[in-house]
């Protein structure tokens, strides 16, 4: 029992020297990493790969920093891995050392072989695909499809859903490739649920909701994506916010938070907007003070917009600062700068400004780049420049550009920048477009009281070949009216600020109702028109038609039958547009005027000079409400000793005289009731546009209106003629009418409900109390 539990001490003791001696013995903490890793610091003979499939041992050992021969650590084995690692290439690496020779093992990466989208319904795979960093014949990698993953997420989330979720899934194929699949679910888009103000005092959650353009779901905005959640639109809504404040006269307004919760369900998002209001300004003492020796203050005062004593408004100080910067240019002060200095008073509740004009820096244009333009030339841009090369830099005038490219309506996105250029008196212009599509091919269907059903159709290309010329063919038939017609404009012809262009037309009119005969006109006009002013319009045109009156009815006016057959006109004229409005398409505020004239007698057999005028005022009461006044007039007479024939007078009624129907207004054969026109006539009208009560978005504005005016004078068919002696109708009295009206701007187009009386008439006029139209385009 002793010997063995000495033998056994022994042993025991032997173990722990050799444990002891093993600890002392030990290297350090890099040789021990060498040996884990299988590599033995010592010279290196050789480097010998393994595993390489596609890719080349050479390439392999130009990232292995170890070379024959060299004396060999955990330090470089260490760069040498993260070098290998750092390709790509590599799945797996692996370094040991057998003698004298390093063995490096790698296991390659597989190569896509091809990608697939599985439950995109929503977008195309090509969209998707061109989001993608991994591609078909690439390497693969999980970091790039885990990237990949996120990309196609946020890109669904661009869009409204932002419940879409998106799986990888890998398939493995022979050769070490891969085919990768994303699995999408894409969701239902997530709408906003509910937007919300926290300390509004003056407006109204409904007001404040009006002036952005985020937009609550709500069943019938199916047509817009307003009501779509984008990050990028809450933004845009804060600026809008700012801006409606800012106008209202609170100076102090700012934006806390605007935060958007997603719902738990992720249904629907909750936008709340937390404002400070401040209190409201008005506007305190307002003065011009000019440091340019020829611009007097006298002159520009009555440029300010901003007056003392009125409401604080931002969007009034900004037009009086571009109206002092315009005028300094024109005046020759292409430098001129316009600072505002704002003193604001917040016991008096005033915020006073003076606008000083100084001289500005010196600095010219020394290049303008246009990028984006892939289809549209340079040229057709640079056209709208007010600005080119060599010329005084104007910021007002980089404005207007940027207005102009946008008014073409070639392009989704428009961005005029400048940068500093080679010099510090240079700089350069950047001009960066997004094209989108520029042709219509539409057909249309539509109805209205007078035309009954009508169906449209039409093919125009506004960007003909990329130089901005317009071409249009479109036909229109319905049970009244048939029409064909060409159109063809270039709007800087040869390569001068004048448009020109050509229409060639026929058009057949059902007048049986009215007046007992058919009318077809057929002819063309070449015309060109250019500006004489920034406000002002001039345009030419060459007439040549052959107006027909013909299919007459039983017992149809005599007049109407000494009327019958082709009459040939051929007439020059001209029209002249001073135009103040601020839109043209929907004006609130400003004014205008139109005048024109035609004379015939060129060859054919017309001979006569028409000449026609139109005003019309419109003056926003507040911002819904818009009061019109529009007057017109035209007379036309006979030149050479000929008379005024049927074809070439004027008729009122229908759309330019509600309450009346088409050609219901004037001169009228006094047996058979036939409309026949007239030499004369004057109009007024005068409406109040006002809102419904719907949001905005609906798109229906309700209208009440007068019309008053007359159409009387024609001339007579000489002695022996037909309706020589017949009897007419023509009071040249004064008409009137009233009623209410309604105009929806709807999705399927513009719908026009009128209901009008007729309040002072003469027995043999034809009235019409409800007129209807709608039409839409698709």
């Amino acid at each position: 029992m002793y010997f063995a539990t000495g033998r056994a001490a022994i042993a025991t003791f032997a173990v722990a020297l050799a444990v002891a001696v093993g600890l002392l013995a030990a290297p350090p903490a890099a040789a021990q990493f060498a040996t884990r890793t299988g590599v033995v610091a010592g010279p290196v003979s050789e480097i010998r790969v393994e595993g390489t499939q596609r890719i080349a041992p050479e390439t392999v050992r130009a990232y292995v920093t170890v070379q024959p021969g060299a004396q060999v650590d955990a330090e470089e084995i260490d760069r040498s891995l993260k070098a290998l690692f750092g390709t790509g290439l590599f799945a797996d690496v692996v370094i040991r050392q057998e003698g004298g020779a390093l063995i490096v093992r790698v296991v390659e990466n597989p190569i896509v072989n091809r990608i697939a989208f599985e439950g995109n319904r929503r977008l195309k795979d090509e969209n998707l695909t061109n989001e993608l960093t991994i591609k078909p014949r690439t390497v693969f990698t999980r970091a790039r499809v885990q990237a990949d993953v996120k990309r196609l997420q946020d890109i669904y989330r661009a869009s409204g859903r932002f419940a879409a979720t998106v799986e990888p899934k890998i398939i493995q194929l022979p050769q070490n490739r891969v085919d990768v699949v994303f699995e999408i679910d894409e969701g239902q888009v997530t709408g906003v649920q509910r937007i919300n103000f926290v300390g509004n005092r003056s407006f109204a959650d409904g007001t404040l909701r009006e002036q952005i353009q985020t937009r609550e779901s709500r069943w019938f905005r199916f047509l817009s994506n307003d009501d779509v959640y984008d990050p990028d639109r809450l933004s845009f809504d804060r600026e809008l916010l700012r801006k409606y404040y800012l106008s209202a006269g609170y100076a102090d307004f700012r934006i806390v938070s605007a935060i958007a919760e997603l719902s738990p369900d992720r249904a629907g998002f909750y936008v709340t907007f937390t404002i400070e209001e401040g209190e409201r300004y008005r506007f305190g003492k307002i003065d011009v003070v000019s440091q340019l020796r020829d611009l007097k203050k006298e002159q520009m005062v009555d440029l300010v917009t901003t007056k003392e004593g009125n409401w604080y408004d931002a969007n009034r100080v900004e037009a009086s600062v571009s109206a002092l910067s315009d005028f300094a240019g024109t005046a020759g002060y292409a430098f001129a700068e316009v600072r505002p200095r704002v003193t604001r008073d917040r016991d008096a509740r005033t915020v006073s400004i003076v606008y000083e004009v100084q001289d500005g820096p010196r600095v010219f244009v020394e290049r303008i780049n246009i990028v984006g333009n892939s289809r549209t030339t340079d040229k057709v841009i640079r056209r709208e420049m007010q600005l080119s090369e060599g010329d005084a830099f104007s910021t007002a005038k980089l404005r207007r550009s940027r207005d102009r490219i946008r008014g073409l309506q070639f392009f989704e996105r428009v961005e005029v920048t400048n940068v500093p250029g080679e010099a510090p008196d240079r700089t350069v212009l950047n001009v960066e477009v997004q094209e989108k599509s520029t042709g219509d091919l539409s057909f249309g269907i539509g109805f209205s009281s007078s035309d009954n059903v009508l169906l449209d159709a039409s093919i125009r290309e506004r960007n003909l070949l990329g130089q901005g010329k317009d071409l249009k063919i479109g036909g229109t038939l319905s049970r009244r009216r048939n029409q064909v017609d060409l159109s063809f404009t270039d709007p800087y012809f040869l390569d001068m600020d004048m448009a020109a262009g050509f229409d060639i037309f026929r058009q057949k009119r059902d007048l049986q109702r009215e007046a007992g005969y058919d009318f077809i006109a057929t002819g063309f006009v070449v015309r060109n028109g250019y500006r004489l002013g920034e406000y002002v319009d001039q345009s030419l045109r060459y007439t040549l038609r052959n107006d027909d009156i013909t299919n007459l009815a039983f017992g149809v006016s005599p007049l109407v039958q000494d009327a019958a057959g082709s009459v040939l006109q051929s007439s020059v004229g001209h029209t002249t547009l001073f135009d103040w409005r601020d839109d043209r398409v929907d004006p609130t505020d400003g004014y205008f005027l139109r005048i024109g004239n035609d004379v015939a007698g060129l060859g054919g057999e017309a001979k006569f000079l028409r000449s026609t005028a139109s005003t019309g005022f419109f003056y926003p009461i507040t911002p819904e409400y818009v009061a019109s006044l529009i007057l017109s007039g035209g007379h036309i007479t006979a030149l050479s000793g000929d008379r005024v024939r049927l074809q070439n007078r004027f008729s009122l009624g229908g759309d330019d005289f509600r309450g009346f129907r088409t050609q219901g207004v004037g001169p009228r054969d006094g047996a058979t009731g036939g409309a026949l026109g007239g030499n004369l006539f004057y109009t007024g009208s005068a409406e109040l546009s006002f809102p419904t009560g719907l949001p905005k978005e609906f798109g229906l504005r309700g209208v009440l209106f007068s019309d008053v005016g007359t159409l009387t004078s024609f001339d007579r068919p000489p002695a022996g003629r037909p309706g020589a002696t017949a009897r007419v109708d023509d009071s040249g009295s004064l008409r009137a009418s009233v009623g209410i009206g309604a105009l929806w701007r709807s999705p399927f187009g513009p719908v026009r409900v009128s209901y009008a009386k007729a309040v002072v008439k003469e027995e043999y006029d034809r009235t019409e109390a409800f007129r209807f139209g709608v039409g839409t385009r698709f």
